[in-house]
């Protein structure tokens, strides 16, 4: 058995850390939240521990043989393993990008984990109150400084409709004179032009004046706002 001083408070950083991170996560409706975080944590914890205390392993059919053992190769792979869980939470839709931020946190998470279980307490106390900080107190900074919105525009209208297309293009030159045209066809049947925007704006309440316009459009067939988001 395993010492249970050195066992049960790297276990329950781990878990206040994962549940702190996967909290704010939760919080914001994240595909990752407040139970992956605690998994991710507590695993990575928990291999790290067996990693360390590797002496106390059967090793009944080596008996005369000098095991060398290194916690670190344990680290390695814990953390690239992790990547691919991350890699599952980016998701890509045209050119915009969502969940880096789920990705990096749970990466910071399964980092946590293996610092609690690596013994090393306060540095990881530190690690999950900066990362807590980073997340909620950066979110809210960020909401408050002027920053630039990036968003797709997908409209269709009908084909021959070239009194809509002006309309249109003269909406999204209003809220960004400098947006162009990524991507454009038909659908499925032709009857239908598709046109895509890469739009960037001042304030995200442009997006709703964007959309009240396209809605005000008798010709516009339908359309889709999506702002960037992390």
């Amino acid at each position: 058995m395993l010492p249970w001083d050195e066992v049960v408070w790297p276990l329950i950083g781990a878990l206040i850390a994962g549940g702190l991170i996967g909290l704010e996560r939760e919080w914001r409706g994240r595909p990752a939240g407040f139970r992956t975080h605690i998994l991710v944590s507590l695993s990575s914890c928990l291999l790290m521990l067996a990693a360390l205390h590797q002496t106390h392993w059967a090793f009944d059919d080596l008996p005369s043989d000098n095991i060398m053992t290194d916690p670190t190769r344990m680290a390695h792979g814990v953390l690239t393993g992790i990547g691919f869980l991350c890699a599952g939470v980016i998701f890509r839709q045209g050119f915009s990008v969502h969940g880096l931020t789920t990705a990096a946190s749970l990466w910071m998470t399964a980092a946590l984990g293996l610092l609690f279980g690596a013994g090393l307490i306060g540095l990881a106390a530190i690690g999950t109150g900066v990362t807590v900080v980073i997340l909620v107190a950066l979110k809210l900074v960020s909401a408050r400084v002027p920053s630039v919105v990036a968003a797709s525009v997908d409209v269709s209208w009908k084909r021959q409709d070239l009194t809509t297309a002006q309309e249109v293009a003269a909406l999204i030159r209003i809220a960004d004179a400098k947006a162009f045209a990524a991507r454009q066809g038909l659908s499925d049947d032709g009857s239908l032009v598709c046109r895509y925007w890469r739009i960037k704006v001042r304030q995200r309440h442009h997006l709703d004046e964007m959309a009240e316009g396209l809605a005000g459009l008798e010709g516009v067939h339908s359309f889709r706002i999506e702002a960037d988001d992390d």
